[in-house]
């Protein structure tokens, strides 16, 4: 399976790739959950394309897609200058996103969306993620360094929570 994660500009075709991540995603991490009826109304009622644009035009945001055999499969969402609470005064700090579905979950694909996630974060000080708790990417990120902060909710439907943390040590 060729695998390739690349910088994506908010257009047509790469909001597109995007929402049919963002669709699946949501269902398969919140079927067992959340009634499918839930799912459904939030998938039509809050997933905006014309939003998803507007956010990814703003240049303290960048978006990074993964595809398999050019089918689009994961995705990172860089949101330059994001703060939680805790953060020193003074850092410099990014919130991302990390979504693979499922189906395409492998050692591979995850590190061909971090590997390029990470070489996008070398401005920051603290890169932080706010990933349900059930996610099984939460394991990932902590084995490639991220540490606990907090637990809370996240999500459309507020379930529990970790926010992570990792700091860039620069040389």
């Amino acid at each position: 399976m060729d695998i390739i994660s690349k910088f994506t500009v908010g257009s047509e075709e790469g909001i597109s790739d995007l929402i049919t991540i963002i669709d699946s995603s949501v269902y398969s991490l919140h079927k067992d959950f959340v009634s499918e009826e839930d799912i459904k109304k939030y998938i039509s009622n809050d997933i905006d394309p014309r939003k998803m644009i507007n956010e990814l035009n703003d240049l303290s945001n960048q978006l990074i897609m993964t595809y398999a055999d050019q089918q689009p499969v994961g995705y990172s969402i860089i949101k330059s200058g994001s703060v939680y609470p805790g953060i020193p005064e003074g850092k410099r700090s990014a919130e991302i996103s990390f979504v693979i579905l499922p189906e395409f979950d492998s050692p591979e694909t995850r590190q061909s969306l971090w590997k390029k996630c990470r070489s996008a974060l070398g401005f920051t000080d603290i890169i932080w993620i706010n990933m349900l708790s059930h996610d099984p990417l939460l394991e990932f990120l902590k084995e490639s360094g991220f540490t606990p902060v907090s637990q809370t909710q996240a999500g459309p439907f507020q379930l529990p929570s970790s926010i992570l943390k990792m700091e860039i040590h620069k040389n």
